[in-house]
This record gives C-alpha cells, sequence and structure tokens, in this order.
C-alpha cells in the first residue's frame, strides 16, 4: 500500500498550538490533529502546506521551518507527515471546511485525543515551547 504523504502545520500564538477536529466518517474521524493536507504529485512539503492551510483555515503563511519527519502505519494505511514549525502567517482564522478549531494548551496536547502519528509530533513541540521566550 502507497504511503500517503501528508504536510502539517505547527501553528503557534501565544504559547498555544491551534488543532483542528476531523469530521465524522472519514479516517480517524473525530480525532484533534495539527492541520495540514495531503501533497499532490510534483508539489513539494512548503507549497502543499501554504495550499492546504489556505483553503482550510483562510490563511497565508509568512514562514515556515521543517520541525520532524514521522512514518506512522495504521492498519489501513501508512503516512508519511512532514511537520513544519509556521512561524507567521496572515489573514483572518476561518474553518472553512467548518470543522471545529481550538487553540490548545501545552497540557491540553498531552490530554486531547490526537491520532498516533501524532504523538511524536506533540513531544517535538512540548519542547520547542520549552525553548520559547516566556515558557
Amino acid at each position: 500500500m502507497e504511503r500517503v504523504h501528508v504536510a502539517v502545520g505547527v501553528i503557534c500564538k501565544d504559547q498555544r498550538i491551534l488543532l483542528s477536529r476531523r469530521r465524522q466518517g472519514v479516517h480517524l474521524g473525530g480525532l484533534w490533529e495539527f492541520p495540514g493536507g495531503k501533497v499532490e504529485t510534483n508539489e513539494t512539503v512548503s507549497t502543499a502546506l501554504y495550499r492546504e492551510l489556505e483553503e482550510e483555515l483562510g490563511i497565508l503563511i509568512q514562514g515556515c521551518e521543517p520541525l520532524l519527519q514521522v512514518r506512522h502505519d495504521y492498519a489501513d494505511r501508512p503516512v508519511l507527515l512532514d511537520v513544519c514549525w509556521v512561524r507567521q502567517f496572515t489573514g483572518e482564522l476561518v474553518a472553512r471546511e467548518c470543522q471545529p478549531l481550538l487553540w490548545a494548551t501545552p497540557r491540553q496536547l498531552t490530554e486531547l485525543d490526537l491520532p498516533a502519528a501524532n504523538r511524536p509530533i506533540v513531544a517535538a513541540v512540548l519542547a520547542r515551547l520549552e525553548q520559547m521566550p516566556g515558557a
């Protein structure tokens, strides 16, 4: 089975991290996740992330940097998550797909139901937040 390549954005504001809830009826429906989406053929990770965040949230990334890569095998599909730390964005944040959004605290990141592939992302985010001024 072909690995699904996903561009993921970690969007931080005031020591909180943006999460969105997956729609019921889709793979991993009802779980909270970091926003992003599939990388299309002949598309770079950053191009996919810019496109997905604009489509889903109405924001334009002004700067991002790679955070980590996660390979995970779910029972029904393997995934490759290319995770980027979004440094800055412009635009009014809007849930364009009517998905619930949450600015999660570091504690909530450890308590909410997230997909298994997101666990290494949470660990990396928490480590990064600890290094930030004001932590």
